[in-house]
């Protein structure tokens, strides 16, 4: 490998887009890479988004060589914008969300179960090789774009939700690994917002934040919903600095739930006047919804949006439903059914749960994306002014797709000016000049660059705190499990590249198939290294099964260790157990296959 890195790169593995940006350390501002993938069957288009869908075609579904790519020839799948349409009318082939499914402990994420629930005749992929695929696609695609500059020998930075555990964060890894990529750094979709507004804003942005100012990102993308804070404080020295001081969930809320909103909005009207639609259309009107919404949220865009719903039936007089989308009807379900205007004190509803429920994804139950902000400022362990009931933002970081409509930032601005001044705060500003599409993989390539020439750095660390589960030594009770308590080894911030001792020993059990638990938090910002918590306070991940070998003859044998934490460069955990007379270490990783 050239010891020169030419280009620092940003990829955003979205939930519903993925781009790539790039930029060398003469560049101004970080560029996006046009993206060549199929639109139609034969035909070529270089896009700035490439979309996360899949599609896995039926035996002889399409010409041959029409899904070809000049680094795919023979290709038996199509990635891209083409996926996301032909997925539109034959769902049961399409894979979507695979980034969420990422984060899903309730499955085997290594195992082939995508598209979920499909038939047996559709070609499987697991997560990993999903995200895997989109991936390998960004990497020839650039390679295609500066064959002198291979992607192993450049310095890349590929973005998580911040929410994703120390779990979702090492399967992304093993995604990018499997495409063709040399551990790339990763960093927080959030923080990589903030990178690009400060390079969009390098010489101004000291004028427009200042020390005690709180910024909210609010990144509403096409799949998911994220919050964060970005605290600005002083060095001491009087420079400003940036830390990233909390995190909300992983929420799988977002553009597609709208779309399906508009669709059964135009659907119930059409069968109001007597045109019913089968479940076909119903998926062919969502795909029309998607394109009319973003037409009539756009600044300055039309007040109707026509529609058109081609019908498999010969009784419809041109075999086609014709109707429209309008803007009073998109201000109607989205803004007031995804955006109402609730008090500070509002939280997500919970409605009584059904005893059965389909396995999938964990979507929530609430659609309100206000009351999730709400619950999410009002986490009691985040801190906050004297006597707010919240945390007061004073500045506003929109990203995702849905925030480029006027409409929706102007309601989440109208919300939070409501809550903020009502406890006698200033109304926050908004942090205008980035694209919310881009924003991601452009603020990822210029904190790559930033690593390497200086600059600003947000400081952030780990997401979350992490625990791992010890057994208690006490008296047998028949019927009674051994209980666990939960020991914090990671604590919430903990800097890439830092490895820390805990003070306490542990037994370790030798020889013998185990069990090792681990847990984290996002909501536990204070607790130290070495802290023993009840693991009914936090959120269990998936446990590592293993046998960690013995000398002969010392097969069950218990020996003292001390354990060590540390966090990668690119931002994965690594655990291991030191025994404290020899020195010997065995190395603990959270398992990647789920459960």
């Amino acid at each position: 490998m050239s010891d020169e890195v030419l280009f620092t790169i940003g990829i955003d593995l979205g939930t519903t887009n993925c781009a790539l940006a790039y930029c060398t350390d003469a560049d101004a501002t970080p560029l996006p890479l046009g993206i060549p993938q199929i639109v139609a069957p034969g035909e070529i288009a270089s896009l700035a988004l490439l979309p996360s869908f899949l599609y896995a075609p039926a035996e002889g579904q399409f010409a041959a060589g029409a899904l070809a790519l000049p680094w795919y020839p023979n290709a038996r799948d199509v990635v891209g914008t083409f996926a996301r349409a032909q997925g539109a009318a034959t769902p049961a082939r399409l894979v979507s969300s695979a980034k969420s499914w990422l984060s899903h402990s309730g499955v085997d994420r290594n195992g082939e179960i995508l598209p979920w629930q499909a038939p047996d005749e559709v070609p499987k992929c697991s997560p990993v090789q999903a995200a895997a695929r989109y991936l390998g696609h960004l990497r020839a695609a650039w390679e295609r774009a500066h064959p002198d500059a291979p992607i192993a020998e450049q310095d890349v930075v590929l973005t998580v939700p911040a929410s994703f555990d120390a779990v979702a964060r090492e399967l992304t890894n093993e995604s990018a690994m499997l495409a063709g990529f040399e551990s790339p750094t990763l960093l927080e979709e959030p923080q990589a917002a903030m990178y690009d507004w400060l390079a969009q804003h390098a010489d101004t942005w000291r004028q427009q934040l200042a020390v005690g100012d709180v910024v909210l990102v609010v990144d509403v993308g096409g799949g998911t919903t994220d919050f964060s804070l970005i605290a600005v404080g002083d060095d001491g020295a009087g420079s400003l600095v940036l830390e990233r001081i909390a995190v909300g969930d992983h929420i799988l809320l977002g553009g597609d739930n709208m779309d399906l909103a508009l669709a059964y909005t135009v659907r119930a009207r059409l069968e109001a006047e007597g045109t019913a639609l089968d479940d076909w259309q119903t998926r062919a009107l969502t795909h029309a919804a998607r394109a009319a919404k973003e037409s009539l949220l756009a600044e300055g865009g039309p007040d109707e949006s026509p529609i058109a719903i081609v019908s498999r039936g010969s009784r419809l007089i041109g075999n086609t439903i014709r109707t429209a989308l309008t803007r009073d009807e998109v201000d109607r379900v989205l803004i007031e059914g995804f955006f109402p205007v609730v008090e500070s004190s509002a939280r997500p509803l919970v409605p009584k749960r059904a005893g059965f429920v389909a396995l999938g994804l964990p979507y929530p139950s609430d659609a309100a994306i206000t009351r999730h902000l709400a619950a999410f400022l009002g986490r009691p362990s985040t801190s906050r002014a004297d006597g707010a009931s919240f945390v007061h933002p004073t500045a506003i970081l929109f990203n995702g797709g849905v925030t480029r409509s006027p409409a929706v930032r102007a309601r989440i601005c109208e919300v939070i000016t409501r809550w903020v001044t009502a406890e006698g705060g200033r109304a926050p500003k908004v942090l205008a000049g980035t694209d919310a599409e881009l924003a991601v993989a452009r603020g990822a390539a210029h904190y790559a660059r930033v690593r390497r020439t200086g600059g600003v750095r947000i400081k952030g660390g780990t997401a979350q705190s992490h625990y791992v589960g010890i057994a208690r030594a006490e008296l047998v009770v028949p019927g009674v499990p051994p209980r666990i308590d939960a020991v914090c080894v990671a604590p919430c911030g903990m800097e890439e590249g830092t490895e820390i001792e805990l003070p306490q020993s542990f037994g370790l059990l030798l020889g013998e198939e185990v069990s090792f638990r681990f847990f984290g938090s996002s909501t536990r910002r204070d607790d130290a290294v070495g802290a023993l918590v009840s693991p009914v306070e936090l959120t269990e991940l998936s446990p590592l099964e293993t046998l960690l070998p013995a000398a002969e003859g010392q097969e069950g044998s218990i020996v003292q260790v001390r354990l060590h934490a540390r966090v990668t460069e690119v931002g994965t955990l690594e655990l291991s157990a030191v025994e404290t007379t020899t020195g010997q270490r065995w190395n603990l990783s959270f398992d990647v296959r789920g459960a």
